[in-house]
């Protein structure tokens, strides 16, 4: 390990490469390639028997996705708690790392006869990138003055979103190519289904790999204490004392309850949009399906580029919460919208205004809140407050949006059922205007 000092270019670029690594889960995995092979393993409509029941398979990954986020959200303030305490959060960022890649690599192997070993791989791909977000955040302060947070942090984006996409284009050229790389159909095992297989180890490989010059030069860690189980549940006193300074401060507890509802409804959004496109939409066959989802989600990405650019200007303007009551009314027309989709053309243009207006509600969501704060706060135990209602969000929508696609049969009811949640965001965030 080399030591370097704080706020160093070589250590800061250090730190930034992490999200070159890890950013490859959320766009191949989460967003891209694993919704659509997930679509073709399960044929439209297919029942599958799990846990003594039946449901529908995209029911069973939203309630899977729930599961998932209800650990995260339970573990996040436990690890915040170790981090700012025990020094060693290289080895937790490691654990994490590993624990997650592993898990798509192990995704390989993903099949009906082995549901429930094959959503355990899954379940702990979501929690390994996830748990490890929380030590590499936490990093920020220790590598890098305040004046360099915001430029290092936006750094680590970029290299995040190009990683990832580079990684994306070469996992969809062997997927619509296989014969190209010397990938052929097997009995029971298409190319092209081989071919997304092997695009998870790719995701597992390269997460693991170019990690390790991360790991090179980040620090060990600030401190030397030893972890006690008092110490684990410091997070958790954290919390709660924000919970309770949330009474003094009115318009930073009304825009953290407007928060939590339509952040619920965006995020479970973003997390089944490719489920949504699969299932739903008349694309005329699976070469087709796998061409115009993944082409969906890039489209996605680099207008989103250009809505958090447009989300900025707009509300230096008009301010931020005028801009996120607009935002979160495009929102509900979208849902309204999804309804009626059913070509893929209409799928493109609804994949580009979520574009338009997801990468503006989340900068200036988090941007806002970091506004409202008061000044002599611990503003490490707000974001973490902040983390975790917005997990919390998530399992909720995601469970709400599991159980009506269950109940109706279709992905449709439940994106119209996500309008309520962006209706009600904006009647609160009007309260919070009334209080400014």
């Amino acid at each position: 390990m080399a030591h370097l000092e704080k706020g160093s270019k070589k250590l800061l670029n250090a730190w930034a490469f992490y999200d070159w690594a890890n950013s490859v889960y959320s766009l191949v995995i989460a967003s891209a390639v694993f919704p659509i092979f997930y679509d073709q393993i399960f044929e439209k409509g297919t029942e599958i028997p799990v846990f003594g029941t039946s449901m529908k398979s995209t029911a069973l990954i939203s309630f899977t996705t729930a599961f998932a986020f209800l650990i995260v959200a339970f573990i996040s303030p436990l690890l915040s708690g170790i981090a700012d305490y025990a020094g060693n959060k290289k080895s937790f960022l490691k654990l994490f790392c590993y624990i997650g890649a592993a898990s798509c690599i192990g995704l390989y192997w993903f099949n009906k006869e082995n549901l429930y070993l094959s959503l355990v791989f899954y379940l702990f791909g979501l929690i390994g990138f996830w748990g490890s977000l929380v030590f590499y955040n936490s990093y920020l302060p220790d590598i890098a003055y305040n004046e360099q947070q915001d430029s290092v942090s936006a750094r680590g984006y970029s290299m995040g979103y190009i990683g990832s996409v580079v990684l994306l284009i070469f996992n969809l050229a062997m997927i619509m190519k296989p014969g190209f790389f010397g990938i052929i159909d097997e009995p029971g095992n298409p190319a092209a289904i081989k071919a997304m297989r092997i695009s998870f180890v790719t995701v597992g490989v390269w997460w693991i790999v170019f990690s390790q010059y991360s790991y090179y030069y980040l620090p060990k860690g600030a401190k030397q204490n030893k972890i006690t189980g008092d110490v684990m549940l410091n997070g958790f006193r954290e919390l709660k004392k924000v919970w309770s300074q949330l009474s003094h401060n009115i318009v930073l507890k009304r825009y953290l309850g407007a928060f939590f509802v339509y952040s619920m409804a965006v995020q479970t959004v973003m997390l089944v949009a490719t489920y949504f496109g699969a299932e739903e939409i008349n694309w005329g066959g699976d070469d087709a399906k796998s061409m115009g989802l993944i082409s969906s989600i890039l489209l996605i990405q680099l207008v989103a580029v250009a809505g958090a650019v447009i989300t900025s200007k707009l509300s230096a303007k008009y301010g931020n919460i005028k801009t996120l009551i607009g935002i979160n009314c495009i929102w509900a027309v979208i849902c309204v919208c999804a309804y009626f989709v059913t070509l893929p053309m209409h799928f493109y243009i609804t994949a580009a205004f979520v574009g338009l207006v997801m990468g503006g509600i989340q900068s200036l969501s988090r941007s806002t809140y970091s506004k409202l704060l008061p000044e002599t706060t611990d503003t490490a135990s707000f974001f973490s407050f902040y983390d975790v209602t917005e997990k919390i969000g998530i399992v909720i929508g995601m469970l709400l949006y599991g159980g009506i696609d269950q109940a109706f049969g279709s992905m449709r009811y439940s994106v119209v059922f996500l309008t309520v949640f962006f209706i009600i965001g904006i009647f609160l965030l009007f309260r919070v205007l009334k209080k400014m």
